[in-house]
């Protein structure tokens, strides 16, 4: 077949499934499939926070060039073509909250168990600078890379470790190659004056780079760390925008003074982004800031050293407080995302990291054990690691990865507009951004649109309540369950005060065929804020079964549930039955055209819908629960 006649038969294949989407489209939609336009596809179409567009399909008319291969400028494939494809990624955890002892201890079971990377805190919060080295011990950094977390200690704990270095190569610790010895330094400044944190000056980071360029270990002083942005709320290509901006803006710094090349300037960087449980999103991230990072260092003029490393961390964002067991596949489809990307390192936070210690009743070792044996499940078992850039040549892939380069480096061309990264954080164009999205987010989630399991969706009424210590230990991430939980937080207090959860009676009309779906639905939509519907089962009008319910449940709110069309015939009947019983707030599972003729006491007082502010409707309920069991 010719390249004409082929690309024909494509074009010939994908009309004849646009003509399918339109039949069924036009079906569902009850109009004439002419009626849907040219491209019914574009009904299926969703878009990303980022304004990226997701196709329904994807086809050989959205192939792409072949990239380059991995350890190939624009490094969209990897940065390292000599991965060891038997180990894959490096498998990095967080220590250094214990004592310097503890800490040993727990560094060295874990290196045996799995982990290959040591992400280390230090100085305030982390393990004191002059007991680096005893946290250290029998640690070899040529087998396991380190990266500090030390904030505005960042300058001593580097000192301390460089010191430790030297210390080790003069007792002869058998490394002969010392550049096989990767320590990162940690500082970043730039990024912690977005986010608040403490963190060293960008004239002590430059200087710590220009110490650590003279070293003979591979050293770098400065992480650009994006999770900064996306833990306020960002987008994913609003987090790499942001990031390229922050890694231009050291370059410039690292190079002012003519101490280090743009080679050696690039060389002293390294990149911390987040990973979510949106896979595919995750996979097309990683690639795409490899690309727009590999931009900038072409623009510099040094091409081969724009492969800067990556570090993955799961999403602090994404971990809910309630039913954090569900948290584990959130992370599970995080750490496959980042690794299949192709970050260089990926850390997995412990599934209960957003509650305080001890909450759950397990141990902090338990949910370190299966942070690191999400990763080894998914490189020694799924062997993941085996393959660099397995996504390569997928057309969706391809694409997103793309247009999430393209959406990536348009925000970070607005930002060098306004002067560049410090002078678009003075003016509020970063935060404001961000802002808008966390906005956009927020309200898709509180609207359900956006599922967070176990939260808005699942909830579990039964599991322990929390207590005020649990759910506050002192986070500064913008967590997308956060207005749901606050609700739940609401309904533990009610509980522990009044020994009952805020209740609601269920009011189903006809048999359970006809208000299953929706004595399911907002069953499940009550519960999301911590109000739990009693289900009395069929209840007949005029026949004192609606009466016995509500004496019998003691609830205040009641929520009709049927068909449009029982409703029709009975809803304005049992509104006036649930009021002469005791009932004060009567609202309706459907919408408010279902009882168009109802007026005065017969008519709901509110409906519940899949497309109201699940959040605002719940927050009324509880006001007006509370309110009404204080007097």
């Amino acid at each position: 077949m010719s390249l004409a006649s082929e690309a024909e038969a494509v074009e010939q294949a994908y009309a004849e499934w646009q003509r399918s989407v339109a039949g069924v489209l036009a079906k569902s939609r009850r109009v004439d499939a002419a009626e849907l336009g040219p491209e019914p596809q574009k009904l299926l179409e969703t878009v990303t926070y980022d304004g990226v567009t997701v196709a329904p399909l994807y086809s050989p008319r959205d192939e792409r060039p072949e990239q380059t291969l991995p350890g190939s400028f624009p490094y969209v494939r990897g940065v390292d073509a000599h991965r060891d494809v038997n180990a894959g990624w490096l498998v990095s955890a967080q220590f250094g909250t214990a004592s310097a002892a503890d800490t040993n201890r727990t560094i060295l079971d874990a290196l045996e168990n799995g982990v290959s990377a040591i992400w280390l805190k230090a100085g305030l919060g982390g393990v004191s600078v002059a007991d680096l080295n005893s946290a250290l011990e029998g640690v070899l950094l040529d087998l396991a890379p380190l990266t500090l977390d030390a904030g505005a200690d960042a300058s001593a704990a580097a000192r301390a470790i460089l010191a430790l270095l030297d210390a080790r190569a003069e007792a002869g610790d058998g490394v002969s190659d010392r550049a096989s010895i990767r320590i990162n330094l940690g500082t970043a400044p730039l990024t912690s004056s977005f986010s608040g944190a403490a963190d060293v000056e960008l004239t002590e980071a430059v200087e710590l780079a220009v110490a650590a360029d003279a070293r003979a270990e591979s050293v770098r002083a400065i992480t650009v760390d994006g999770t900064a942005f996306h833990n306020a709320g960002a987008g994913d290509a609003e987090e790499l925008g942001a990031a390229v901006a922050a890694g231009l803006e050291y370059l410039r710094a690292l190079t002012a003074d003519g101490d280090l090349t743009i080679g050696a300037a690039l060389a002293q960087l390294a990149f911390r982004y987040s990973a979510t449980d949106d896979q595919f999103q995750t996979i097309a991230k990683f690639r795409a800031a490899r690309l727009v990072w590999a931009r900038i260092a072409q623009v510099c003029g040094a091409s081969d050293f724009g492969g800067a490393p990556q570090h993955a961390v799961t999403s602090a964002a994404m971990m809910a407080q309630r039913d954090p067991w569900v948290n584990m596949l959130r992370t599970t489809l995080a750490a496959f995302g980042a690794g299949v990307g192709g970050a260089d390192a990926v850390t997995v936070l412990p599934f209960d990291v957003a509650l305080a210690d001890g909450t759950l009743g397990v141990s902090k070792s338990f949910s370190s054990r299966i942070a690191r044996n999400t990763q080894l499940l998914l490189l020694e078992e799924s062997h993941l690691g085996r393959v660099l850039d397995p996504s390569a040549g997928s057309w969706y892939v391809e694409d997103l990865t793309q247009q999430i380069a393209a959406t990536a480096w348009e925000f970070f061309q607005e930002i060098e507009a306004a002067g560049g990264y410090l002078a678009a954080l003075e003016a509020g164009i970063v935060s404001d951004r961000i802002a808008a999205t966390k906005a956009k987010r927020d309200s898709d989630i509180a609207h359900r649109k956006t599922t967070v399991t176990g939260v808005n969706e699942f909830p579990n009424l039964g599991e322990t309540p929390l207590s005020a210590e649990a759910v506050e230990p002192g986070q500064s991430v913008a967590r997308y369950a956060a207005a749901f939980e606050a609700l739940r937080d609401r309904s533990d207090a009610f509980l522990a005060a009044g020994g009952a959860r805020p209740t609601a009676l269920l009011a189903p009309l006809g048999s359970v065929a006809e208000h299953n779906v929706r004595t399911t639905f907002a069953s499940n939509l009550l519960a999301s804020g911590g109000i739990d519907a009693v289900n009395p089962g069929p209840l007949e009008v005029g026949a004192e079964a609606i009466s016995a319910a509500v004496k019998a449940s003691g609830a205040t709110v009641a929520v009709l549930c049927g068909t449009d069309k029982r409703y029709g015939e009975s809803a304005a009947a049992a509104v006036a039955e649930l009021r002469a019983a005791g009932i004060t707030k009567v609202l309706l599972a459907g919408p408010e055209k279902a009882v168009g003729d109802a007026a005065g006491d017969s008519r709901p007082d509110g409906f519940l819908t899949a497309r109201i502010d699940a959040v605002s409707a719940l927050t009324e309920l509880l006001d007006f629960i509370e309110t009404g069991s204080s007097k």
